[in-house]
């Protein structure tokens, strides 16, 4: 009789730690991001921010530990981000969908999050329609819409009365487009001209020609950040643009802050709008910068990929707390909705109409400071909602 009973006291013992263990499994998170190929940057970005956040931070919320699954789509490839969202949530049953540096891959993964109930938390990918996608996304970078409306307001206010618009053939240079010539005309502006050029590898030297012969006053432009600005810069420089008088301005995209180094002097000068720059000057991002340093390494410097994604893992952190662990998909939506964060960028909080985020919107100039070039701010427009929904 001791023996059997000693044996059930034991069964119950192991029970109840399994039970334990169960309890206690991580909180899974997969970040689907191009990893590698033309876009390789977002995702090293991205995780740079996320190595960021939970060095400052750890990696255990309400009990439980956070696990960080990180998955390649050499992207732009929407059917591969679309397959790595099944496969993350079916075999590797994440809490949360995350990442998403291009707008075709976040399309791809919409219907998916929507027909498992996980949350999917955008970190970069800026055209306007994506939240409207599925209920159960919430976007924490930046549209478009929300960068090109305040810099057509500015040049409007700042004498600039023609322009020549230059913008990347996809969902955010669309975007970027529409809102500007919306905006700039409504001010009084004349739009001389537009162009869309190919997403990949494109060769700016006839559309940039072609903005030397039309000598519109300026020209507007977006592209995706990363080589693309370089590319821009030089054949810009080579064609003699700014020789004829012909202004640039940009989304922030364009001197990106981990790019602005190779750029060269000819970006002096240059204003864009964005939601973040390195030159920020706040309590948070000092912060924010020594904790990438020591996180990181010295060899990559921060720019708004990796707080998109720093601030991601604040605003998934926070559900975990609020929820006490049990990740939701509905009641996770309930809390990311109106969620105010101390971001490195400034106070933002996820509209909870929209479930996009309200910030400031920053113009800059590029200058030396310390011998470096940065986009330093001089202007900005605050709570800023996404102006390309109703």
């Amino acid at each position: 009789m001791r023996v059997l009973m000693k044996t059930v006291f034991l069964a119950v013992l192991v029970a109840l730690g399994a039970g334990g263990a169960f309890a206690q499994q991580p909180i899974r998170i997969g970040v689907i991001a191009p990893f590698s190929g033309p876009f390789a940057s977002v995702g090293q970005e991205f995780q740079a921010g996320i190595k960021t956040w939970m060095k400052q931070n750890g990696d255990v919320v309400a009990g439980r530990k956070i696990e960080v699954l990180y998955k390649d789509t050499t992207g732009p490839a929407p059917e591969i981000a679309k397959r790595m969202a099944q496969e993350l949530i079916v075999r590797d049953k994440v809490d949360f969908l995350a990442g998403f540096g291009l707008t075709p891959e976040a399309l791809a993964v919409a219907p998916v999050a929507t027909e498992a109930k996980k949350p999917m938390i955008v970190m970069n990918a800026a055209t306007s329609i994506i939240t409207t996608k599925s209920p159960y996304i919430a976007r924490v970078s930046v549209t478009l819409p929300q960068l090109t409306a305040p810099l057509a307001t500015w040049a409007a206010k700042n004498g600039i009365r023609q322009v020549y618009i230059l913008v990347s053939d996809y969902g955010p240079g669309i975007d970027a487009e529409e809102t500007f010539r919306k905006t700039f005309v409504a001010a009084g502006g004349t739009i001389v001209d537009a162009v869309r050029v190919p997403l990949q590898n494109p060769d700016f030297a006839p559309f940039i020609q072609r903005i030397k012969e039309t000598k519109p006053e300026a020209a507007f432009v977006f592209l995706p950040a990363g080589e693309q600005g370089i590319s821009f810069m030089k054949t810009f420089r080579e064609r003699g643009l700014a020789a004829a008088g012909i202004k640039l301005i940009a989304t922030g995209d364009l001197v990106d802050d981990n790019q602005l180094g190779s750029m060269g002097d000819e970006t002096l000068g240059l204003v864009t709008t964005h939601h973040y720059s390195v030159a920020h000057d706040s309590p948070e991002n000092k912060a924010f910068l020594a904790a990438f340093r020591e996180a990181n390494g010295t060899q990559l410097r921060p720019n708004f990929f990796a707080v998109g994604a720093y601030d991601g893992m604040a605003a998934m952190y926070e559900v975990a707390r609020k929820l006490e662990g049990n990740i939701d998909g509905d009641k996770a939506m309930a809390v990311l909705k109106g969620m105010k964060l101390a971001s490195p960028r400034g106070p933002v909080t996820i509209d909870p109409e929209t479930r996009d985020v309200i910030q400031t919107m920053y113009v800059r100039r590029v200058q030396r400071v310390d011998k470096e070039l940065r986009n330093v701010e001089f202007d900005k427009f605050e709570s800023v909602r996404d102006p390309g929904k109703p």
